[in-house]
């Protein structure tokens, strides 16, 4: 069960103790928190068996996209992974900056760039991670955190970012300080693309917002190379 759904469950709670206590106080009907409560239970039912977490997920992003900060902060976190893989060679085969349109376009998770990551599945599941290819994708896991504090001078989002990390990390050896190594490493190299790819960069977050192919934002990278030194 998702922790959007246990929410769901908690504030359901919260009505019924809420409207035994205080509704003689009001004249609340008792037919209004029920029928509130009874809505809430149920979309946590449909939310934990039908859509596997994605519907309280899909709520959520309806109140985080009334702020305009939030939808930025999600444009540019993704515009960074999406550059970051590019340039290091791993094929983007989607993105979504919602966990609504991940929904509609029936892609796991809550939303995101996704990858062609058959080689890092077959290498993980054979035990024979290349260091170069671990490498790649920490640092593309560390791009959008990157991006955002570059952005700005903080970073909201990369919670999934880290889990992903720690759960490629972890059965390979690494001990926490050796993750937290790794993750410092990976950030100064998505830092460093970042940085000498900025005009890129910018363009793909326009772009991205215009919700453009996923070639059509390979051409608009290509069409914005660093400036010569």
């Amino acid at each position: 069960m998702s922790q959007t759904t246990l929410n769901l469950v908690a504030i359901s709670i919260f009505l019924v103790t809420f409207s035994t206590l205080a509704g003689p106080l009001f004249n609340l009907s008792p037919t209004i928190p029920a029928i509130a409560t009874f809505t809430l239970l149920g979309l946590a039912t449909v939310d934990s068996f039908g859509l596997q977490g994605k519907g309280g997920a899909v709520v959520s992003d309806l109140f985080a996209w009334t702020s305009r900060q939030n939808r930025d902060r999600i444009l540019h976190h993704e515009a960074g992974h999406f550059l970051v893989a590019h340039f290091l060679d791993i094929p983007v085969t989607g993105y979504t900056l919602s966990a609504w349109e991940a929904l509609k376009q029936k892609q796991p998770g809550l939303g995101g760039v996704t990858f062609a990551d058959d080689e890092l599945a077959s290498n993980l599941q054979q035990g024979t991670l290349k260091a170069q290819l671990l490498d790649r994708y920490c640092t593309i896991w560390m791009a959008g955190i990157t991006a955002e504090n570059l952005v700005y001078n903080d970073a909201h989002g990369g919670a999934d970012d880290l889990n992903k990390l720690k759960k490629v990390l972890t059965p390979i050896g690494f001990s926490a300080a050796a993750q937290a190594q790794k993750q410092r490493s990976s950030a100064i190299s998505a830092k460093t693309i970042l940085t000498e790819n900025w005009k890129a960069y910018e363009a793909l977050v326009q772009a991205m917002q215009q919700r453009v192919s996923v070639d059509e934002c390979r051409i608009i990278i290509a069409r914005n190379p660093p400036p010569l030194n």
